[in-house]
């Protein structure tokens, strides 16, 4: 598990308007991702290969309720 020190540049979709969202911040080599609506739990975090695979899933539409 990766302990965040409250230094990561959180960061969320400008599409986000409800402050509902998923946030993603890097810290050294790992990615993280938080639910905005908790961000003192305890974030995912990924390593680069998983990072990218997850990034591609999205930009194929692999996530879509369809």
């Amino acid at each position: 598990m990766i302990k965040t020190t409250g230094e990561s540049n959180w960061r969320r979709s400008k599409r986000c308007s409800s402050g509902a969202c998923v946030e993603v911040a890097r810290n050294g080599e790992w990615f993280l991702m938080r639910d905005s609506k908790n961000p003192a739990d305890t974030p995912l975090n990924f390593d680069r290969a998983a990072w990218e695979a997850f990034l591609t899933g999205v930009k194929a539409d692999e996530f879509s309720n369809a």
